[in-house]
């Protein structure tokens, strides 16, 4: 059993650096000889670990005095904070930065539309799109196309309307207004179409290339790199406040793809993955205090309860909803201890269960856990806390076998004859359970004679004789 569970352990701290390892192919290159071209990838949801790449990409660039950085991009999306620093390195980039919509049949929607609009070129490959970039959760404020209408308040008197006072913001509010200016002040640096930027936030407005190319929203359509290499080689490009014209005929593209270190934290900050590692670390710790002295499953616990910290703190999530998924886990080791005919049990699977579903505070495609995965492993914390409470009964229904209720109704033999004492009671030695007592009989006993045990009074045993071959008795 104790090879199972270190087993068991070893594979839950070993399988996300497994998944790290089978994420990305080996790195094609690290660096960038000077005037060569860089190249940058996002594939997927934007989280930490693709703002940790990108910058530490655009940091790699600037030192290799790179002519260019290439920004393929295919997203459907991401988190608001990792897609704001990814601006901010793109801004502050001394080296000019193409996003490229690719391949075909690729898109930049919500936060990948406020990348384009930050990038110095902005192309965008033939079949692609752009747009969407409402920030989610977000109910259409009134007045606004889709909304509730709130009627104007009227007078008791004349039943004419009074004018309506404007409507306190909420906080879905302020967020699409700061998103709103956000991206306009974007456009505004860049020259693209302000207005349609607007659109694109308050309505989820959405284009394909020909029209974004058309609408000033994107600068050209190019087919794959080659294409944008060859449409690229002298266009001006206004960077730092000055103008340069890019010459990129005959260079060297480097791509720069994830390290081992991006690799990992997008591991560590998967939902799914997180809320493992946090299952993963309490259940060990759980264990180690069960069994002290095991140390492995405690040390490996710790190890994954930290790492599903880390990213929690990067990672939107509901402090309620880790508050319930402790609270559930509390409960079900305390009805594990003690039974409660299934109150604790029950309540905590289901604050378990509730607390998994609310856990991420986002609806951002990507960030959001498995239902699957909550099931299965909802299911399985039942299924524990039932085989718990089935145990627990199923030993109340079991002979006691230690303590002093062990001793009623053991069969034993006298080892002398029994005297009778000033209270008129018999007393002598008797061997029980392999052991000498002190016993004390209402009728007499003699040597040799089987006795049996009715109660035991501090350390002398009530017996009283038994004929051999009892059907009650204890053996």
């Amino acid at each position: 059993m104790r090879v199972l569970r270190i087993s068991f352990f070893v594979a839950l701290l070993g399988w996300p650096f497994l998944i790290a390892g089978k994420t990305d192919p080996a790195p094609s290159g690290t660096g960038a000889a000077p005037g060569k071209i860089v190249q940058l990838s996002i594939a997927g949801p934007i989280g930490p670990a693709t703002a940790d790449y990108i910058g530490r990409g655009l940091k790699k660039a600037q030192a290799a005095n790179a002519a260019l950085v290439i920004l393929r991009v295919d997203t459907p999306g991401g988190l608001d904070t990792a897609m704001r620093q990814i601006v901010q390195d793109i801004l502050g980039s001394p080296v000019p930065v193409a996003t490229f919509v690719a391949p075909s049949g690729a898109r930049a929607a919500s936060a990948g539309t406020y990348i384009l609009y930050a990038s110095h070129i902005a192309v965008m490959a033939p079949g692609t799109n752009l747009g969407a970039a409402t920030p989610v959760r977000m109910a259409p404020p009134v007045g606004e196309p889709g909304a509730p209408q709130k009627p104007a308040p009227k007078d008791e008197k004349d039943k004419e309307p009074k004018e309506a006072k404007p409507a306190k913001p909420d906080m879905d509010q302020k967020a699409l207004n700061d998103a709103i200016a956000y991206i306009r002040g974007l456009a505004q640096a860049r020259g693209r179409n302000v207005e349609w930027a607007e659109k694109a936030v308050r309505e989820a407005a959405s284009l394909p290339a020909e029209e974004a190319v058309k609408l000033n929203v994107a600068d050209l359509i190019a087919t794959d790199t080659a294409d944008l290499l060859k449409k690229l080689d002298g266009r001006k490009v206004t960077l730092d406040g000055r103008t340069i014209t890019l010459a990129t005929k005959g260079l060297e593209v480097t791509s720069i793809d994830p390290d081992w270190r991006s690799r990992l934290l997008s591991v560590i900050t998967d939902p799914n993955i997180a809320y493992l590692l946090m299952l993963a670390g309490i259940y060990g710790l759980f264990f180690e205090l069960w069994n002290p002295g095991y140390v492995f499953p405690g040390v490996l616990g710790g190890i994954c309860l930290l790492l599903a910290l880390y990213a929690f703190q990067v990672l939107p999530i509901s402090y309620a909803g880790l508050g319930l998924i402790l609270l559930g886990i509390a409960f079900m080791v305390a009805e594990a201890f003690a039974p409660s005919f299934g109150a604790l049990g029950i309540g905590g699977v289901i604050a378990f269960a509730v607390g998994s579903i609310i856990l991420m505070d986002t609806e951002v495609e990507g960030y959001r856990i498995a239902w699957p995965l909550v099931a299965t492993v909802t299911a399985t914390s039942a299924l524990f806390f039932i085989g718990v409470v089935m145990m627990a009964l199923r030993a109340r229904k079991r002979q006691v076998v230690s303590g002093a209720e062990e001793m009623v109704g053991m069969v034993g033999e006298a080892l002398e004859t029994f005297a009778m004492d000033a209270s008129s009671r018999y007393r002598g030695r008797v061997r029980v359970h392999s052991e000498e007592w002190q016993a004390r009989a209402a009728r007499a006993i003699a040597h040799g004679q089987t006795v049996r045990v009715l109660s035991m009074q501090g350390l002398i045993l009530e017996v009283e004789p038994h004929a051999v071959g009892g059907n009650q008795a204890k053996t």
